[in-house]
């Protein structure tokens, strides 16, 4: 997965780079006319660049997205009026995730400001935006909204494209997850609240496991007058504090997160070679027990302190025969690239492999896509719409819990409590943003300068389920 998104990246550069081979003609026949004018071309392509070409989008938009839901959908008719033709669909008021497959097509406005629709009940209430330029299968996320569509008052509108006449609406009942045993697995300090916040807030029984101390890119923390090595390590406390302490303000104790101590980027290393341990690449250290030592609970690892696959798989299995979690959250083995994410989904598999206790559910989320750095598309406090899906995707069931207001403000807090999210933005970062915002519309959060602020504070939060054990082998990581 990792691999397949690095291709993606080089062929991203590679068209930028043709693009501008193709524009040095124009560069040099215009300095035949006037000596001055290549600094301004220059400058304009620049600033045009930097506005509207800058996503990392890896796909063109006029693709459909490919979702295999288990169950068949409803299909459903949008007046012109943008009213859904619900009048015989039963039980939808009791569904928690209600999900519109549709086609979208952008405008000419939509080819430059991202097109959006606009969710009305009664008055304004939602907007999911969409690729600039899109023109193919969406799913926008109506979740949260079943007792308003039953008595037939929720009106969708195009903003800057247009919604096909005919969707499918697919109906979802889930149980309320948070009210049962749950494991979050984290790869990293803050993915537990980026992707599940609002969920460990209202759980009764949660525990939070983070398997690496985030150490990597410390050279913020050397302005301290510290040493790379002496960075990294700093990074890690921090992080590892982070992990074991920021879950407290949604009411997980600190005894029920553990630290397990591995290295970052290193788990791949660590599964390709189960027996050797992998030590950090730029902290210099080798014993994962320095960074245990807050845990409420000996596991495994504790023995030898190696960062070793085996133990890892060792850590997992003890923590999940410990408190015998009915839902496990973890990393989606197919919609997220990161190494790390995808380890921790392979290594959750092996542990419940050879585990005494199996759940019932797993529950997956994504935090990084492949082709798309902006998922979610869009402002903060918007809808989640699912992420791209340009190959076939099965899905046996997905669930969209809404978020009150409080909710978001809590989570927002809640980012604000991870060092790493606090990173001030470079300054070509800060002009980007000035850019696209006078010349493509985009807004950001006031507060918190991350990317994370804008695609984690939203309405929903989204998770993929899937019933254990799993029966399609294709499912697994790979």
């Amino acid at each position: 997965m990792q691999q397949r998104k690095q291709q993606l990246l080089r062929r991203h550069r590679q068209r930028k780079r043709v693009a501008l081979l193709l524009g040095l003609p124009l560069l040099f026949s215009s300095a035949l006319w006037f000596w001055w004018l290549p600094l301004p071309l220059l400058l304009a392509a620049w600033v045009l660049h930097e506005a509207y070409f800058a996503d990392h989008l890896f796909y063109a938009p006029g693709d459909d997205y490919d979702y295999r839901f288990a169950g068949a959908g409803v299909s459903v008719s949008i007046t012109a009026d943008g009213r859904l033709g619900l009048a015989q669909l039963e039980g939808i008021a009791e569904a928690d995730t209600l999900l519109l497959e549709v086609t979208i097509k952008a405008d000419w406005r939509g080819c430059w400001v991202d097109p959006r629709v606009l969710i009305d009940v009664a008055q304004p209430h939602d907007q999911q935006t969409f690729e600039r330029g899109c023109a193919g299968r969406r799913v926008v996320n109506l979740s949260g909204l079943g007792p308003a569509l039953a008595a037939g008052q929720v009106r969708l509108r195009g903003r800057y494209c247009r919604l096909a006449g005919q969707a499918t609406l697919h109906v979802l009942r889930n149980p309320d997850y948070a009210c049962q045993r749950m494991l979050i697995l984290a790869p990293h300090a803050d993915d537990a609240e980026l992707a599940a916040f609002a969920q460990y807030q209202r759980g009764a029984e949660v525990t939070i496991a983070t398997l690496t101390v985030g150490e990597l890119e410390a050279e913020p923390y050397q302005q301290l007058g510290l040493s790379a090595i002496e960075a990294a390590r700093l990074k890690a406390r921090l992080r590892s504090w982070d992990s074991r302490h920021a879950a407290s303000w949604g009411g997980v104790p600190a005894e029920r997160c553990f630290q397990l101590g591995y290295f970052c980027m290193q788990l791949p290393a660590m599964r390709a070679e189960p027996l050797l341990g992998h030590p950090s690449k730029v902290a210099q250290t080798g014993d994962i027990r320095p960074l245990r030592k807050g845990n409420a609970l000996p596991l495994p690892g504790d023995v030898d302190g190696q960062p070793s696959w085996f133990n890892l798989l060792g850590d997992l299995r003890g923590l999940i025969e410990h408190y015998q979690p009915q839902v496990i959250v973890t990393p989606h083995p197919q919609l997220d690239p990161h190494a790390d994410h995808q380890a921790t989904t392979a290594a959750l598999y092996e542990a419940l492999a050879v585990s005494h206790h199996q759940p019932q559910t797993l529950l997956y989320y994504a935090n990084h896509l492949h082709d798309n750095d902006r998922w979610p598309m869009g402002e903060q406090g918007e809808g989640v719409a699912l992420p791209p899906a340009l190959e076939p995707l099965t899905v046996a069931g997905v669930w969209s819990p809404s978020l009150s207001g409080a909710a978001q403000i809590d989570k927002s807090m809640a980012l604000g409590l991870m060092h790493d999210l606090q990173t001030p933005l470079p300054g070509k970062k800060k002009l980007r943003r000035v850019l696209q915002h006078y010349l493509a519309g985009r807004r950001w959060p006031r507060w918190g300068v991350d990317e994370f602020y804008r695609k984690a504070i939203r309405r929903h939060e989204l998770f993929f389920v899937q019933p254990w054990p799993i029966k399609d082998q294709a499912q697994r990581p790979e």
